[in-house]
Protein backbone atom coordinates (compact mmCIF):
# COMPACT_ATOMS: atom_id res chain seq x y z
CA UNK A 1 0.00 0.00 0.00
CA UNK A 2 1.40 3.67 -0.82
CA UNK A 3 1.23 5.61 2.13
CA UNK A 4 1.92 8.50 -0.11
CA UNK A 5 -0.68 10.92 0.47
CA UNK A 6 -3.02 12.84 -2.88
CA UNK A 7 -3.09 16.29 -3.31
CA UNK A 8 -6.26 17.26 -3.91
CA UNK A 9 -6.72 20.82 -5.31
CA UNK A 10 -8.96 23.27 -3.10
CA UNK A 11 -11.71 25.86 -4.81
CA UNK A 12 -11.64 28.89 -4.35
CA UNK A 13 -15.27 31.21 -4.27
CA UNK A 14 -16.21 35.07 -4.62
CA UNK A 15 -18.06 35.04 -2.01
CA UNK A 16 -18.03 34.56 1.93
CA UNK A 17 -18.32 30.19 2.39
CA UNK A 18 -18.55 28.30 5.40
CA UNK A 19 -17.24 24.42 5.59
CA UNK A 20 -19.14 21.52 7.48
CA UNK A 21 -17.74 18.10 7.62
CA UNK A 22 -19.61 15.02 8.49
CA UNK A 23 -18.87 11.56 9.03
CA UNK A 24 -20.52 7.81 8.40
CA UNK A 25 -19.88 4.62 8.65
CA UNK A 26 -20.16 1.72 6.29
CA UNK A 27 -21.40 -1.69 7.01
CA UNK A 28 -17.97 -3.73 7.39
CA UNK A 29 -18.00 -5.21 3.98
CA UNK A 30 -15.21 -5.21 1.03
CA UNK A 31 -17.42 -5.85 -1.50
CA UNK A 32 -20.81 -3.18 -0.68
CA UNK A 33 -17.71 -0.53 0.21
CA UNK A 34 -16.65 -1.62 -3.51
CA UNK A 35 -20.12 -0.81 -5.02
CA UNK A 36 -20.61 2.20 -2.98
CA UNK A 37 -17.72 3.82 -4.37
CA UNK A 38 -18.76 2.64 -7.87
CA UNK A 39 -22.74 4.19 -7.14
CA UNK A 40 -20.82 7.80 -6.34
CA UNK A 41 -19.12 7.67 -9.95
CA UNK A 42 -19.78 10.47 -12.81
CA UNK A 43 -21.47 7.81 -14.60
CA UNK A 44 -23.26 5.69 -12.03
CA UNK A 45 -24.64 8.90 -9.50
CA UNK A 46 -27.89 10.06 -10.26
CA UNK A 47 -28.30 13.28 -12.03
CA UNK A 48 -31.27 14.54 -9.92
CA UNK A 49 -28.94 14.26 -6.58
CA UNK A 50 -26.24 16.36 -7.71
CA UNK A 51 -28.77 18.73 -9.04
CA UNK A 52 -30.49 18.74 -5.95
CA UNK A 53 -26.91 19.57 -4.08
CA UNK A 54 -26.36 22.16 -6.00
CA UNK A 55 -29.59 23.44 -5.80
CA UNK A 56 -29.84 23.87 -2.03
CA UNK A 57 -25.87 25.70 -2.35
CA UNK A 58 -23.77 23.33 -1.90
CA UNK A 59 -20.74 24.42 -3.61
CA UNK A 60 -18.27 21.95 -2.75
CA UNK A 61 -18.92 18.45 -1.61
CA UNK A 62 -15.86 15.42 -0.91
CA UNK A 63 -16.35 12.43 0.56
CA UNK A 64 -13.03 10.72 1.64
CA UNK A 65 -13.03 6.98 2.95
CA UNK A 66 -10.62 5.24 5.38
CA UNK A 67 -11.66 1.79 5.64
CA UNK A 68 -15.23 1.66 5.99
CA UNK A 69 -15.20 5.50 7.59
CA UNK A 70 -16.41 8.48 5.22
CA UNK A 71 -15.53 11.64 5.99
CA UNK A 72 -18.08 14.38 3.96
CA UNK A 73 -16.48 17.80 3.99
CA UNK A 74 -18.96 20.65 2.14
CA UNK A 75 -18.46 24.32 1.62
CA UNK A 76 -21.02 26.46 1.28
CA UNK A 77 -22.30 30.27 1.12
CA UNK A 78 -21.81 31.78 4.29
CA UNK A 79 -25.73 31.69 4.62
CA UNK A 80 -26.16 28.59 3.93
CA UNK A 81 -27.81 26.60 7.15
CA UNK A 82 -27.22 23.04 7.53
CA UNK A 83 -31.17 22.14 9.09
CA UNK A 84 -32.78 24.63 6.96
CA UNK A 85 -31.06 23.93 3.52
CA UNK A 86 -30.40 19.81 4.25
CA UNK A 87 -34.34 19.37 5.21
CA UNK A 88 -35.23 21.10 1.60
CA UNK A 89 -32.75 19.05 -0.34
CA UNK A 90 -34.64 15.74 1.73
CA UNK A 91 -37.70 17.00 -0.13
CA UNK A 92 -36.19 17.38 -3.89
CA UNK A 93 -37.27 14.57 -6.56
CA UNK A 94 -35.15 11.05 -6.17
CA UNK A 95 -33.51 12.64 -3.28
CA UNK A 96 -34.79 10.45 -0.60
CA UNK A 97 -35.07 7.11 -3.09
CA UNK A 98 -31.25 7.93 -3.39
CA UNK A 99 -30.65 7.83 0.47
CA UNK A 100 -33.09 4.34 0.38
CA UNK A 101 -30.65 2.74 -2.63
CA UNK A 102 -27.58 4.17 -0.53
CA UNK A 103 -29.06 2.25 3.14
CA UNK A 104 -27.86 -1.09 2.26
CA UNK A 105 -23.98 0.18 2.50
CA UNK A 106 -24.50 2.38 5.62
CA UNK A 107 -24.42 1.87 9.44
CA UNK A 108 -28.02 4.16 9.10
CA UNK A 109 -31.43 3.63 10.09
CA UNK A 110 -34.08 2.90 7.74
CA UNK A 111 -35.75 5.88 5.81
CA UNK A 112 -33.00 8.64 7.40
CA UNK A 113 -32.09 11.52 5.54
CA UNK A 114 -28.82 12.56 4.80
CA UNK A 115 -29.02 15.23 7.42
CA UNK A 116 -29.96 12.24 10.08
CA UNK A 117 -26.86 9.99 9.01
CA UNK A 118 -24.05 11.77 8.28
CA UNK A 119 -23.07 12.82 11.63
CA UNK A 120 -21.17 16.10 12.03
CA UNK A 121 -17.22 16.12 13.23
CA UNK A 122 -16.26 19.36 15.33
CA UNK A 123 -13.15 20.74 14.47
CA UNK A 124 -10.38 20.18 17.72
CA UNK A 125 -7.69 21.61 15.79
CA UNK A 126 -7.16 24.44 13.78
CA UNK A 127 -3.28 25.78 12.24
CA UNK A 128 -3.16 29.20 14.51
CA UNK A 129 -1.93 32.24 13.11
CA UNK A 130 1.37 33.74 15.03
CA UNK A 131 -1.80 36.76 16.03
CA UNK A 132 -3.75 34.13 17.63
CA UNK A 133 -0.64 32.28 19.36
CA UNK A 134 0.42 35.42 20.82
CA UNK A 135 -3.14 36.37 22.23
CA UNK A 136 -3.78 33.22 24.00
CA UNK A 137 -0.67 33.63 25.71
CA UNK A 138 -1.93 37.09 27.29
Amino acid sequence: MNDTPTPYPVEKFDIPTVRFVRTLTLRPDSKLRQEYIRRHQPDSIWYEIVRGIREVGVLAMDIYITGDVLVMIIEAPATFSWERDMARLATLPRQQEWEDYMAEFQQADAGATPADKWKPMERMFHLYTDTELEAAKQ
